[in-house]
């Protein structure tokens, strides 16, 4: 099969279309997630003018002086929400040249236990900046957009896959583990300091991303090489996550990506949602149609990156391994147990 040189596009509006060009679109739609895992979604409603408000907010928080954006700093919340500076994310080990926002769905945090599952500390409330009180309603706004958005395509993967639509339902309801990041790129320090983002791939199920125009997200081939996929006026970039991969036994797989950070003077912003389920969701296997089947690579087996069924253990492993200076204020207990933050 020739390797793909650019993502392909994804028009979302065709899933609600007459029987014979949905099922086109489905054709269409199964080929680029089992094919690439990345493609653009065009038709998905989502107003472009929301599109600008949520970037020129990030904009505005990441202008604001350094102690305004240090009140809502992520070391402050065992929920990893809020503000985390650059260079304190890691992603294989090595830091990221970013700054960024972590939002989830705005709950209070549970009183929990030492018999009772790890993954509900990870339910809590946000962090917002006080100089900045508009941000928190355009950000749930964009969230529960990019939610609609995600739920569609994930509704459109199951009848491509030879399932209900609403197979994947049952794990999506009002306590699902969704959250949003907002991120800046600053400029790289130098020429070959180039990582944004570290080369992973995502745990929940669906990953969206809103770019600004500057770009800098690759996407990795399954012969290595790397391809760009650049802003798309008004579309964003799905990619397929772990927990897809595991249902699906590797027919559809995760797909490694980085960012690039951008050249000497210049700045990037991005917002990326994250659709996972509820905390206590186990994935199951679920039965692919025969000729899918044949087609299925099995799921990835890494020792560095286990891939587990229970997304909440999924989620608190990841949590840990990319915020370690959260996992040490609040989560030693967990790292004891786990045998020091992987």
């Amino acid at each position: 099969m020739a390797q793909p040189t650019a993502l392909p596009v994804i028009d979302i509006s065709r899933f609600s279309a007459p029987d014979a060009d949905r099922d086109s679109f489905l054709a269409e739609l199964r080929a680029a997630a089992h094919e690439v895992g990345f493609f653009y979604v065009t038709g998905h409603g989502v107003p472009v003018s929301l599109q600008d408000e949520i970037l020129g907010a990030a904009r505005t928080f990441f202008a604001l002086p350094e102690e305004r954006r240090l009140e809502i700093e992520n070391v402050n919340s065992p929920q990893f929400r809020g503000y985390t500076r650059t260079g304190t994310e890691h992603t294989g080990g090595n830091a990221d040249w970013r700054e960024q926002i972590d939002i989830g769905p705005e709950r209070a945090a549970l009183d929990t236990g030492p018999h009772d599952p790890a993954y509900l500390r990870l339910i809590g409330p946000n962090q917002w900046p006080s100089a900045q009180p508009e941000l928190r309603e355009i950000v749930l706004r964009w969230q529960a957009e990019a939610l609609r958005v995600s739920r569609e395509v994930l509704r459109a993967l199951a009848a491509a896959l030879g399932q209900d639509e609403g197979y994947f339902d049952t794990w999506f309801d009002d306590e699902a583990a969704v959250y949003v990041k907002i991120v800046h790129y600053p400029p790289r320090v130098a020429q070959d300091a180039d990582q944004g983002v570290g080369a992973h791939k995502d745990y929940g199920y669906l990953a969206l991303l809103q770019q600004d125009e500057v770009g800098g997200l690759q996407v990795q081939r399954e012969d290595g090489e790397w391809i760009d996929a650049p802003p798309v006026p008004g579309a964003f970039v799905l990619n397929i996550g772990e927990m897809l991969e595991i249902a699906t036994q590797g027919y559809l797989k995760a797909t490694q990506h980085r960012v690039v950070s951008p050249q000497s003077g210049v700045e990037r912003f991005s917002i990326p949602f994250f659709l996972g389920p509820r905390l206590d969701a186990v994935v199951e296997p679920l039965h692919l149609p025969t000729e899918l089947a044949a087609r299925s690579r099995g799921v990835t087996d890494d020792p560095n990156n286990p891939l587990l069924a229970a997304y909440g253990e999924n989620a608190v492993v990841g949590w840990l391994r990319s915020h370690p200076r959260v996992a040490e204020r609040w989560w030693a207990d967990v790292l004891v147990e786990q045998g020091g933050a992987r």
